[in-house]
């Protein structure tokens, strides 16, 4: 690409990001702190507050990392990583961004929350400890609610209605194996949902799921869409540690999408230059779920091709040698997204989620 071709691409992807502003809500509520001042140009690096009085600490606090990297006019980009805390890539990744970057390098702002459930990363918990809640299904928190909840609620009330883009950083954890991929909310709203599809695509993931989590809304990244924010969210891997591969595509690709947002020096070509498969969640059918307590054998790894009808895995009972094992089906034909880490499993346990090549047409 010719810097001429370079320049306006940079300048429609500013324009088409949508500014999301959310209405105050419950100000006189808020309790958190932090000396970072959101709005201030420069590079900020430290912690958000939020009052915690455990047994041990009776006037303590949870602190969350929070910088601030702003560097003159520009969009206003939100980095998350550490939503679950046994996912590790993301939150690795938005470190080195914190560390390495030079504010002179930066056209515009980010706002980088790398561990947004310090609670669980610091457990390596996908939940948190403190209340037992998952952040990814809060939102929009509450501002006198449990210390999940009130951190829901700060990004929820101050962080998303400065940010023009979210880029939330995920992987599958202690409990799946996911296909590296990026993923988009599905949304009415046209040109907002192709921005989406083509950070997804400068984000250069093997392939793109386009899901709705079973209709759940109450996500971060579903809370930006709803604001109007230009959004992709990721998959790198899992398996309950670090995947060197999908670390690496992680740095690439998160470099690649803040370039496409014009808020990073430096061009920013798309990994590949033809766009990425892309698949869909058809429903509930998608997910292969448990129906007995045993120990599940998957028959099928992720990214297989399967098709409807096919045997996805087996449950044995394990003190019930005499009982025949159960024998679960895929539903749909597609690739096996993602699988379940944990060999045990209970009635409603996802054992494995198949993605679908698209029925229509995204872009």
């Amino acid at each position: 690409m010719n810097q001429a071709a370079t320049k306006d691409s940079r300048q429609s992807a500013l324009k088409s990001i949508s500014s999301g502003h959310i209405p105050a809500r419950n100000a006189e509520r808020r309790t958190y702190f932090t000396s970072i001042d959101l709005d201030r140009p420069g590079k900020q690096d430290g912690f958000v507050y939020f009052p915690h009085s455990p047994h041990d600490d009776a006037w303590g606090t949870i602190r969350v990392p929070l910088a601030v990297i702003a560097n003159g006019e520009g969009p206003t980009i939100l980095l998350e990583g550490g939503n679950h805390g046994d996912e590790y890539e993301g939150p690795i990744v938005l470190g080195e961004l914190i560390r390495s970057l030079d504010p002179r390098h930066v056209r515009g702002r980010l706002i980088i929350i790398p561990a947004i459930n310090a609670p669980a990363v610091d457990a390596g918990t996908r939940t948190s400890p403190i209340d037992g809640k998952n952040m990814n299904r809060v939102f929009p928190g509450d501002h006198a609610g449990t210390i999940t909840e009130q951190i829901a609620a700060f990004v929820n009330d101050e962080l998303l209605p400065r940010a023009d883009g979210l880029l939330s950083l995920h992987s599958g954890g202690s409990s799946l194996n996911i296909v590296p991929s990026t993923i988009v909310i599905p949304c009415p709203d046209g040109p907002q949902f192709r921005r989406c599809l083509d950070a997804a695509h400068a984000f250069g993931a093997p392939m793109c799921v386009v899901m709705d989590n079973l209709g759940d809304r109450r996500l971060c990244v579903t809370a930006a869409m709803a604001a109007g924010l230009t959004c992709v969210s990721t998959e790198m891997a899992g398996g309950g540690g670090v995947t060197p591969a999908a670390l690496d595509l992680c740095r690439q690709g998160a470099l690649r999408v803040l370039r496409l947002w014009g808020v990073l020096d430096g061009d920013a070509p798309p990994a590949t230059s033809e766009r990425p498969p892309y698949f869909e969640m058809r429903g509930a059918q998608a997910y292969v779920i448990a129906s007995e307590h045993g120990i599940f054998e998957p028959r099928a790894a992720a990214g297989a091709r399967v098709e409807r009808g096919e045997v996805a895995g087996r449950i044995h009972f394990l003190t019930a040698p005499g009982k025949e094992p159960v024998t679960l089906h895929f539903e749909e034909p597609g690739i096996v997204y993602s699988t379940r880490q944990y060999g045990i499993v209970r009635p409603g346990n996802t054992c494995a989620v198949v993605a679908s090549p698209q029925s229509g047409h995204f872009a």
